[in-house]
């Protein structure tokens, strides 16, 4: 048999179209699903493995959450529309490989550093507050860990979380400032070193070079980007740079703070998976955090809420602080000012941060009242319509944002 052009064999013998015989193809198409629905499985298998490692690293601070319980009648009542407030706790612990070259462990451990951080129902800001270690407060009676209980008494802020833990260290806040502490996390110095490398560690400037044997660091004046170790000794140095202060001391904290939020904004860490997991991976593995946040997913949710939120809306401030009276070498509240502060976390009202004066020493900034914040006592003054009184103005307090955290 001849084609048209008499060539045997029609079009395939001419080198025409060879498409494969119909069962064939099904075997290939087959063979092609089952390949994909294979590597999707793996690819689940691999996202719940993730998931599981992930949610698994976290530790649960059960024994703090039936301490809580037990005074839940004396607790601050809890923040309306949406608001949230997270005790962050820094362990001074020297227990386990990672702590144990910074001191003997002797089974106590105290707050090296406290910070409540307050989402406003909106989460278009984020305020940090500092808590002075030295701060001397009331500190509630407590559990301790040989099951005996503290007598409550009059003392310095940090041994709250030596005699009782989390739980002392969050009701002694609560009575301090009568904000309901709705999360909490305690993070050791192994876990701090974990999250500043994976996220490629955190720029700094240094006027003066640094030198503080204590916190095992030495460096030199000028730009450069701390990693794990001498990321914690910048924020734990106390002694060799400035006066010394605590003070001084929390303020190089929130300076840090701020660069590390920036560059975590910067590089897209929480949108992009690949940066996404070491960072997840080091937070999961070295906190411990109450029920509520002890999951995967409920530190996603924490996480989604605030990564949109602009940087020079991140703010850090340290308590209205002066020496105090009977002790120069500790702390006290500076008033109205101090309750003027907790006031407006209370009931999620905004306030401002300015930055202090290069002229005026730390300690002595707190100690004066801004005007706006004495304004807004509630002073009345008329409105420009002339038909009431104006709002107080929005109260201003010495701090920074994470969006002036420039290496200037």
């Amino acid at each position: 048999m001849t084609d048209s052009a008499g060539i045997p064999g029609g079009t395939e013998a001419a080198g025409g179209s060879s498409k494969p015989p119909r069962g064939r193809r099904r075997r290939l198409l087959r063979w092609i699903a089952l390949g994909l629905a294979l590597l999707v499985l793996c690819g689940a298998a691999a996202g719940w493995w993730l998931y599981r490692k992930l949610d698994g690293n976290i530790t649960e601070d059960t024994s703090a959450a039936a301490e809580l319980e037990r005074y839940e009648r004396e607790r601050p009542t809890h923040a309306v529309g949406g608001s949230q407030n997270i005790l962050l706790i820094g362990s001074d612990s020297r227990s386990g490989k990672e702590n144990a070259r910074y001191g003997q462990d002797r089974g106590t451990e105290r707050s090296d550093t406290a910070i409540l951080l307050h989402l406003p129902a909106d989460r278009r800001s984020a305020t940090a507050v500092s808590i002075p270690r030295d701060l001397m407060t009331r500190i509630p009676a407590c559990l301790t860990a040989d099951g005996s209980r503290s007598a409550e008494r009059l003392a310095q802020f940090n041994w709250a979380y030596q005699w009782g833990g989390a739980a002392c260290t969050i009701r002694t806040v609560e009575k301090l400032t009568g904000i309901r502490i709705d999360h909490h996390m305690v993070v050791d110095f192994g876990g701090f070193k974990k999250m500043v490398d994976a996220v490629g560690g955190v720029e700094i400037c240094l006027k003066q070079p640094m030198n503080d044997p204590e916190a095992k660091l030495k460096l030199p004046a000028g730009r450069q980007t701390l990693h794990g170790e001498q990321a914690l000794g910048f924020v734990r140095a106390r002694y060799s740079l400035g006066n010394g202060s605590d003070t001084e001391r929390m303020e190089r904290q929130q300076q840090f703070l701020g660069s590390l939020v920036k560059k975590v904004q910067s590089t897209g860490v929480l949108l992009h998976p690949g940066r996404l997991y070491p960072l997840l991976d080091a937070a999961t593995s070295s906190v411990t955090t109450d029920p509520g946040l002890a999951s995967l997913r409920g530190l996603y949710e924490l996480v989604r809420g605030i990564r949109d939120i602009p940087a020079e809306q991140v703010k850090f401030l340290t308590v209205p602080r002066r020496p105090y009276a009977a002790d120069p070498n500790r702390d006290e509240l500076v008033e109205p000012e101090a309750a003027q502060l907790f006031e407006r976390l209370r009931t999620d009202r905004p306030l401002t941060v300015t930055p202090p004066s290069p002229t005026t020493p730390a300690a002595a900034e707190t100690e004066q009242a801004p005007e706006s914040a004495r304004a807004a006592e509630g002073e009345a003054s008329a409105s420009p319509d002339g038909t009431g009184t104006a709002p107080a103005p929005v109260p201003t307090f010495t701090g920074t944002t994470a969006g002036t955290a420039d290496c200037r």
